[in-house]
């Protein structure tokens, strides 16, 4: 029963988002409802990863260790900063008040 219960759950877990998911891919892709195609393209564009990738994700990292150090090691990389350069010396100095650019070739 215990089990039965265990399954019934991590089936909601799983099926539910991933059905959502589908119905909102399958609203994007058709254009119909177009009230619903609306709001699902306004909302498409600031959001990273959807409501089924996610859940997975963290079921995944639920039972596996290593994923969640995969999540947080992406978690960081979006919050650190990237630089083009980063320990070689500047090749290029722009100075906005001023107005001048400088740029130095390969040697």
């Amino acid at each position: 029963m215990v089990m039965t219960v265990g399954l019934l759950f991590m089936a909601v877990l799983v099926i539910v988002p991933f059905t959502l998911a589908s119905m909102r891919h399958l609203v994007l892709r058709s254009g119909r409802p177009g009230w619903l195609h609306r709001r699902l393209a306004a909302r498409a564009r600031s959001s990273g990863l959807g409501l089924g990738a996610t859940a997975t994700e963290e079921l995944h990292a639920f039972f596996n260790a290593n994923k969640r150090v995969q999540i947080e090691q992406r978690r960081t990389q979006l919050v650190m900063r990237d630089d083009d350069h980063a320990g070689a010396p500047p090749r290029t100095g722009i100075d906005l008040d001023g107005g001048t650019a400088v740029l130095r070739g390969r040697r």
